[in-house]
């Protein structure tokens, strides 16, 4: 999973990705484009791992991407490169600065929100315009077009025109005859509000959004707290009222907004947790790992991790009758540990 961090100038957007990723760039750097991979916790892989002893222990892993140089505003509508860089991103996470400061006007989160869903907008609407013009050309030349791409292209530009962001319009997010578009505005977004050390609130604006994933993070709070040893981190936690990391609330907010679930695999060799959408047949599935599984797929021998830990081994599961097997068409669920029968 890779999530692109956006937002205006003086939003925080380094310090957020410093605070989620636990790493500080020197200054000379902070105009670089830069990544950071995150171990998913999961106290069900540790606990599975402590009960297999295996070789490896493999935790799916999240990736931050911080654009580099260049502005949003008024100077990134004239340089697209800037949004260039997030299109393969599955989803964004949009700073917005809720803090106050020497230098800084007071904050104004619904007005911030509202100027990078228009970039976002102005981006997708050229896409549009430029492929309808394509289809039109071609249509004159013979060729004959997708009636169904263009009447989901149509639709776009009206939602578009009408400055609202594909992101409301699931069918559209999710139209496959669309993926290659890699709209900006159809992409998960999760608000990330960059509030004071001291406070922990939304901001409360009535004017914000109705609908859409928003949560606060003390981000220069956090960015430090991020440098400390547990020890060191654990008295400022419980003064500042933080139960969680920043790194682990967010991804968990992010698996929840791009409806990810866990399933996992064991044994001596591996244990290993796989990421998937909600509602995965256990055919795809069984191609997260390997297209070749999916290939000879014959059946899923699944076990739910609390029946497991109900049953204490494996094989006790099994004499409880919790393990079943599953064909192509079952919906994976979180939690699940399946063993994948197959034959190339």
């Amino acid at each position: 999973m890779r999530l692109g961090i956006i937002g205006l100038p003086q939003s925080g957007k380094a310090t957020v990705f410093e605070a989620l990723t636990r790493s500080v760039a020197a200054d000379g750097n902070r105009q670089e484009s830069r990544i950071g991979t995150i171990t998913v916790p999961d106290q069900r892989v540790d606990t599975l791992s402590a009960m297999y002893q295996p070789r490896k222990t493999i935790f799916t892993r999240v990736e931050y991407f911080l654009p580099g140089k260049g502005d949003h505003g008024a100077a990134a509508k004239k340089d697209q490169s800037i949004w260039t860089q997030v299109r393969d991103c599955d989803a964004l996470i949009h700073a917005v600065r809720n803090f106050s400061g020497y230098g800084f006007d007071d904050p104004t989160p619904a007005a911030d929100v509202a100027a990078i869903d228009q970039e976002l907008i102005i981006s997708d609407l050229v896409v549009v315009e430029k492929r309808l013009e394509r289809l039109a050309l071609d249509a004159r030349r013979g060729k004959k077009p997708n009636p169904e791409e263009i009447a989901l292209l149509d639709r776009c530009k009206a939602h578009l025109e009408n400055e609202t962001p594909l992101r409301h319009f699931p069918d559209i997010a999710a139209a496959k005859l669309l993926r290659g578009f890699a709209f900006l505005s159809a992409k998960p977004m999760l608000m990330l509000f960059n509030n004071e050390d001291e406070d922990d609130r939304l901001p409360e604006d009535a004017s914000l959004p109705d609908g859409e994933a928003c949560m606060v993070i003390r981000a220069k709070l956090e960015q430090e707290l991020a440098q400390m040893s547990d020890d060191e981190a654990q008295d400022f936690l419980s003064e500042f009222n933080i139960t969680a990391s920043a790194t682990d609330r967010v991804i968990m907010r992010s698996y929840d907004l791009m409806g990810l679930i866990s399933f996992f695999t064991v044994g001596e060799d591996e244990v290993r947790a796989w990421t998937i959408g909600r509602d995965t047949d256990a055919v795809d599935a069984a191609e997260v790992i390997h297209s070749d599984i999916k290939k000879g797929f014959i059946r899923a021998e699944v076990l739910a991790y609390d029946d497991l830990i109900a049953a204490g081994t494996y094989a006790e599961a099994r004499k409880k009758g919790t393990v079943r097997l599953e064909g192509k068409t079952y919906r994976v669920c979180d939690g699940d540990i399946i063993n994948f029968r197959f034959n190339v």
